[in-house]
């Protein structure tokens, strides 16, 4: 019977170690499970605090979007305005061109005629410079017969 009395102190004893192990193991767990909670409580303040920052910068990105679209929708105003002084520099570009093609059509007209009428001139003055020598030659002429004949 004895072996049965150092059976049942073994078997005891083995209990005891393990209700020893399994006590050690589950304060470790419970260690352990109040650590995860404590940096769950701190992950969830920073996740709070995040939560409310992109609140806001999504709030101030919204008030810029606007006053962007506002900005934007009065520069409209002055795009077509500069469109439509660009539209009347490109006109005026053009009355000046064609000014500009006239002026030069006609000065060309106009040095043309001026180049005949000084052709005209010369030819007035080269005729009128022939006839006044006629004129001498024949008063030359008239000269030397008045003097061979005597006269």
């Amino acid at each position: 019977m004895e072996l049965v009395y150092i059976s049942a102190l073994i078997v005891a004893i083995a209990i005891a170690v393990l209700v020893i192990y399994l006590i050690k193991t589950l304060k470790a767990a419970t260690q352990t499970m109040e650590k995860v909670s404590t940096t769950m409580e701190r992950m969830e303040k920073q996740v709070e605090g995040i939560t409310s920052e992109s609140e806001q910068l999504i709030q101030k990105t919204n008030v810029i979007a606007d006053d962007v679209q506002h900005k934007t929708e009065s520069l409209n105003g002055l795009f077509t305005s500069l469109k439509d002084v660009g539209d009347s520099l490109e006109n005026v570009n053009y009355s000046f061109k064609d000014m500009s093609d006239s002026i030069s059509r006609h000065s060309r007209e106009q040095s043309e005629q001026v180049a005949q009428a000084v052709q005209w001139g010369n030819a007035a003055i080269d005729l009128y410079a022939k006839w006044q020598d006629r004129k001498r030659k024949k008063e030359v002429n008239q000269n030397e017969n008045t003097y061979t004949t005597g006269g």
